[in-house]
């Protein structure tokens, strides 16, 4: 049974409730389209103080399908810009809705209005900190495309900046995952992430593990990273996922991102058997259902 009343970083939650959660997106799966009545007259704010598609979409038609409603609200929309204050903002909110998805661009604002709140709040993505639930989204993919338990699997990309990483570095090690840690120089995993994880290699070029592994989960590179264009372009092309990469990888070989893509997956990849990122967005519909009405007491 989940007893969380927040869902704020994947180091909240137990192996226990991560395979709770997985298992009830699954009973959702039949709804994700189709839609169940089970959170009617229940409303979700959305409080996105950062840009989002997948995030806030997929939230939004989530609640819906679940026949509930949902407030949105933006940094560009709110009294934030008369210099009110996160924490006020959260204790007004709470008194128009049953519970808050919140993505902010200061890493702990998740945190601190998990301590304030009354009702519950989501993680839908705090700076360069955690962004949970595209981690259950993620790890859903992983056990309908693959396989999770003992999975070999490489992080390629920014995976410093990347929360979309760090999130699910914590989790894969909670199914004794082999994790391979691709990154440029200056854009590595940090020290502190990487301490915690039970079996980790840490490499320059994905061809070093391409062949080795059962899930390659690519990020971007972020631009916005590089004072010097020309720097950027540099790394950027020498971590590109092209056709050429995937010569002679494992059958079973899935291909994930989190998207938005840039130029680091190029187009024709797309076309391959390994490609699942867009499936990948599309389960955050189920995993976000089940989560909503978890902590809504909804039930099917």
């Amino acid at each position: 049974m989940f007893k969380k009343k927040h869902v704020v970083s994947m180091r909240d939650l137990t192996r226990d409730d991560v395979e709770f959660i997985l298992d009830y997106a699954e009973r959702m799966m039949p709804y994700a389209k189709a839609g169940v009545r089970v959170l009617e007259n229940r409303i979700l704010a959305l409080l996105f103080f950062e840009p989002s598609t997948r995030t806030q979409l997929s939230f939004d038609s989530a609640m819906k399908r679940l026949g509930g409603s949902t407030l949105s609200l933006t940094s560009e929309e709110s009294s934030v810009l008369k210099g009110e204050t996160l924490a006020d903002t959260i204790k007004v909110v709470e008194g128009y809705a049953d519970a808050i998805v919140l993505r902010h661009p200061k890493e702990g604002a998740a945190r601190m209005a998990s301590e304030i709140s009354r009702i519950p709040i989501i993680n839908g993505g705090d700076g360069a900190g955690h962004h949970p639930t595209q981690t259950l989204l993620d790890l859903y993919t992983i056990k309908k495309e693959s396989h999770l338990d003992n999975l070999d699997i490489a992080l390629l990309g920014d995976l410093k900046y990347g929360r979309t990483a760090h999130s699910l570095a914590y989790a894969l090690n909670m199914f004794n995952a082999n994790i391979a840690l691709v990154a440029p120089e200056g854009l590595q995993m940090p020290k502190h992430i990487v301490d915690t994880l039970n079996s980790v290699r840490l490499v320059e070029d994905v061809d070093e593990v391409i062949r080795d592994v059962d899930v390659l989960y690519v990020t971007r590179i972020q631009k916005e990273r590089f004072p010097d264009p020309t720097e950027y372009l540099r790394v950027a092309k020498s971590y590109r996922l092209t056709l050429r990469v995937l010569e002679r990888v494992r059958e079973n070989l899935i291909i994930m991102h989190p998207l938005p893509r840039v130029d680091e997956i190029a187009p024709e990849v797309d076309q391959t058997k390994h490609a699942r990122y867009f499936k990948q967005a599309f389960y955050g519909i189920p995993v976000r259902m089940a989560l909503l009405a978890i902590l809504m007491n909804g039930s099917i």
